[in-house]
């Protein structure tokens, strides 16, 4: 395994800090005293906290959530219309159980209501983005008669907000220790449902395999 540099220490250990005690209560002095560092010492790095949540919201920008139409054309998406809901779902719910993208959501949700930067980011890119694209594929869909026709803006939201819900959800009893299995069984469920809300009866219908 590769040893971290300093830098990825220090966002490392701010980001376990974050996470516990809250970004306004986590002192530079914190940080440095974690990672084993002079607090002058981290200046050398960073600017300051918020130089370093703004590190932190950069590694959000390489999310699974956020690449998830990266580089895929839309009319290609369209051309299994089940299948792309279901690797969405599939991504929402893998890293619900990622660590990292853990803390970084849970920091993320934290700041959202006290920074504008970090709410810009999750509007634009978490949520906006991702309806953007979903709602063009789905509009493709319908254009090829693959789906019933609908408003796809409003079908995009439909999809996508509960599967945010759901992730919250499992990260929630995950901090409370408790169990997460039926939360994890809603992300499938959903696709079922959505599917069936949707799809035409007489179209050819696809298969996953």
């Amino acid at each position: 395994m590769k040893k971290m540099g300093t830098k990825e220490k220090i966002l490392a250990k701010s980001l376990t800090l974050f996470g516990k005690s809250g970004f306004a209560e986590t002192s530079v002095r914190d940080i440095a005293k974690a990672v084993g560092l002079q607090p002058g010492a981290l200046y050398n790095h960073f600017k300051g906290k918020d130089d370093i949540l703004q590190a932190l919201l950069g590694n959000l920008m390489e999310s699974a959530i956020v690449t998830i139409f990266e580089d895929k054309d839309p009319q290609e998406l369209s051309k299994r219309p089940k299948a792309l809901l279901s690797n969405i779902a599939t991504t929402f719910k893998l890293l619900s159980f990622d660590s990292k993208n853990e803390a970084l959501f849970k920091l993320l949700m934290q700041e959202m209501y006290k920074n504008i930067k970090v709410r810009d980011l999750y509007l634009e890119y978490f949520y906006q983005q991702n309806v953007k694209k979903l709602s063009a594929a789905l509009f493709m869909m319908m254009q090829e008669e693959r789906i019933r026709s609908s408003d796809p803006l409003v079908l995009a939201n439909e999809f996508l907000s509960p599967l945010f819900f759901y992730q919250s959800q499992v990260v929630l009893l995950k901090i409370d220790g408790k169990s997460t299995s039926s939360a994890v069984t809603l992300f499938e469920k959903h696709v079922d449902f959505f599917w069936e809300s949707i799809r035409i009866e007489e179209a050819r219908q696809e298969t996953l395999f």
